[in-house]
């Protein structure tokens, strides 16, 4: 039987160029939204790049009683702040001048405000949309909506993978230190599951004000060259995947 490809990521804010090339390689991407949200961390926030440098564009959300912190598919946001008013007039100013902004505005202001208060729904929408947009196929699922997924860490994943009837996984280089912690490969050998992480050396494109500035929301590639060409841009940066046996004796520490 070939292999069926899934990965499993939190849905952040408008991610980066390597979020969406883990998305293209794979049969079934699933949203992990039944996990806590992290005070600033990337499901709230991202970056683009200005005339000034980099910039953060953080969500705002509202503050649960006793400030504990949710789950990310109970989070919602907090829209009396203003906050999406500001992130669109921030993205207006830094790229108004890029090839693309007059083609790309409309759709990312449209993503911004998106009817739903919800910050699980809000990140995956954007993500879809954007994906969709420049022509990644990939089927989605939300682990929220999935049943009998329990356990943590690669045992949850790997519930994930069965129910998403996937015998390979394509993890994320920052996990590895949790799966292969006790056991190389952590869960996923004794049941049968092929596991790989993700190699992705971020290419370079087009972009305003001086040196170029990686690691920047996927948004930036939008403007800087557009729908038609960001996928193959993205698709660039791809290397070829570490079994997880020849990733860990090279990158982990015994």
């Amino acid at each position: 039987m070939a292999n069926k490809l899934c990965a499993v990521m939190q849905p952040t804010y408008i991610p980066w160029l390597g979020y969406f090339d883990l998305i293209d390689q794979v049969d079934r991407f699933v949203f992990l939204d039944d996990v806590q949200v992290e005070k600033n961390s990337w499901q709230l926030r991202n970056r683009i790049k200005t005339a000034q440098g980099e910039l953060y564009l953080s969500i705002s959300r509202k503050k649960n009683k006793g400030e504990q912190l949710l789950l990310i598919k109970d989070t919602e946001v907090n829209d009396a702040s203003r906050w999406r008013e500001k992130h669109i007039k921030s993205l207006e100013t830094a790229y108004r001048k890029t090839d693309f902004f007059e083609e790309v505005f409309p759709f990312v202001e449209s993503l911004i405000n998106t009817d739903t208060v919800n910050l699980s729904e809000f990140n995956v929408q954007i993500i879809q949309s954007i994906a969709n947009r420049i022509g990644i196929t990939t089927d989605f699922c939300i682990s929220s909506k999935l049943t009998d997924i329990q356990g943590i860490k690669d045992q949850r994943v790997v519930l994930i993978c069965k129910a998403m009837n996937c015998n390979a996984y394509l993890s994320p280089k920052g996990a590895a230190e949790y799966i292969d912690r006790e056991k190389p490969g952590g869960e996923f050998p004794q049941h049968n599951i092929s596991l790989h992480y993700h190699e992705f050396e971020h290419p370079k494109y087009k972009q305003l004000y001086g040196e170029f500035l990686p690691y920047m929301s996927i948004v930036d590639l939008l403007f800087n060259e557009g729908f038609d060409k960001s996928l193959e841009i993205v698709r660039s940066g791809r290397r070829p995947s570490a079994d997880y046996l020849t990733y860990t004796k090279k990158n982990l520490k015994k």
